[in-house]
C-alpha cells in the first residue's frame, strides 16, 4: 500500500517540477521580450522626440526669414524712384541671402524625410507637418521670386532715370554755358585808356575834317588791334580807372549813362546805365 503512494508522490513532484521549469522557461522568455520591447519603445519614443526637435528647429529658421516686401523694398512710388544702385544691390544681396537659408532648409527636410523612411516611423501627425514645412519653403521661394523681379524692374527704372537725369543736366549745363556766353557777349565793352599820340600811332584813333591840317575832330577809327583793348562785363564791373589828372571820351556812349569823376586825383569812368552804355562796344578814352 505505501509503496503506490509514494509512486503517486514522486510522480507528483516530477509533474510539479516540469511544470516549474516550463513556467520559469516562459517567465523568463517573456521578461525578455518585455526588455526588447521596452527598448524598442524608449528607442522608437527617441526618434520621435528627435523628428519633432529637428522639424521645430526647420520652422524656426523658416519663420526667421523673412520675405515681406515691406522689409525688402519700400512699397512707396517716391523710395521707389529714390532707390540708388548701392540700394538695389543690396536688396539683390539680402535676396541671395535669403536664397541661401531656404536653400539649407530644403536640404535638411530632404534629409529628414529621409530618416522617417529609414527608420519606418511613418507617424501621420509627423508627415504633415513636414508637408508643411515644404508648403512654407515654396511660398518663400516664390515671395523671393517676386521679390527679385520687382527689384531688377526698380533697378532697370533706376538705370533709366540716372541716364535721363545725366542728359538733361549735360542739357541743361550746355544751355547754360551758352546763355551765360550771350550774357557776357551782351554785357561786354572793350576799352583803351591812353594819350593822343600812343592811340594815334596804334591806330586806334584818327584825326578826321579841318581844313588844311586844322581843325581835325579826334574820333574813333574803329580799329580793335588785339591786345590793346581790354575786356569789361558791365554786369560785374561797372567802373573804369585811369592813371590821369584829366580824360576825355572819344567814343559815342550817351553822356547820360556815365559820369566821370576824379578820386585821389585821378579819373574814373562810373558806368551809372550799363544797358544804353554797352551799346557801343568800344569805350575809348583819351589822356591829357
Amino acid at each position: 500500500m505505501r509503496k503506490p503512494v509514494q509512486f503517486l508522490l514522486i510522480a507528483l513532484v516530477l509533474v510539479l517540477g516540469a511544470s516549474t521549469a516550463v513556467l520559469y522557461s516562459k517567465y523568463k522568455n517573456t521578461n525578455t521580450a518585455y526588455v526588447d520591447t521596452k527598448a524598442k519603445e524608449e528607442d522608437v519614443s527617441g526618434r520621435y522626440a528627435q523628428t519633432i526637435d529637428a522639424i521645430a528647429e526647420i520652422q524656426d529658421s523658416l519663420n526667421a526669414i523673412s520675405v515681406g516686401e515691406n522689409q525688402m523694398v519700400s512699397k512707396d512710388l517716391a523710395s521707389e524712384q529714390k532707390l540708388s544702385p548701392q540700394q538695389g544691390q543690396e536688396a539683390l544681396d539680402r535676396i541671395s541671402l535669403l536664397r541661401a537659408g531656404i536653400s539649407r532648409n530644403k536640404a535638411r527636410i530632404l534629409q529628414l524625410e529621409a530618416s522617417l523612411k529609414k527608420s519606418g516611423n511613418k507617424v501621420g501627425g509627423l508627415e504633415k507637418m513636414v508637408k508643411n514645412l515644404k508648403a512654407d519653403v515654396s511660398d518663400k521661394e516664390s515671395a523671393i521670386a517676386q521679390l527679385t523681379t520687382q527689384v531688377n524692374e526698380l533697378q532697370t527704372q533706376v538705370t533709366g532715370l540716372t541716364t535721363e537725369v545725366a542728359q538733361t543736366q549735360d542739357t541743361l549745363r550746355v544751355r547754360d554755358q551758352s546763355l551765360e556766353d550771350r550774357r557776357r557777349e551782351l554785357a561786354t565793352v572793350y576799352y583803351v585808356v591812353g594819350s593822343k599820340k600812343d592811340l594815334t600811332e596804334a591806330g586806334v584813333v584818327e584825326a578826321k575834317g579841318g581844313v588844311l591840317g586844322i581843325g581835325k575832330t579826334l574820333t574813333p577809327s574803329g580799329y580793335q588791334k588785339e591786345g590793346l583793348f581790354t575786356a569789361l562785363d558791365t554786369d560785374q564791373e561797372t567802373v573804369v580807372r585811369t592813371n590821369a589828372p584829366k580824360v576825355k571820351v572819344l567814343s559815342a556812349q550817351p553822356a547820360s549813362s556815365y559820369e566821370v569823376q576824379v578820386v585821389n586825383g585821378q579819373v574814373e569812368l562810373h558806368i551809372t546805365d550799363p544797358i544804353a552804355f554797352r551799346k557801343i562796344k568800344q569805350l575809348v578814352i583819351v589822356t591829357a
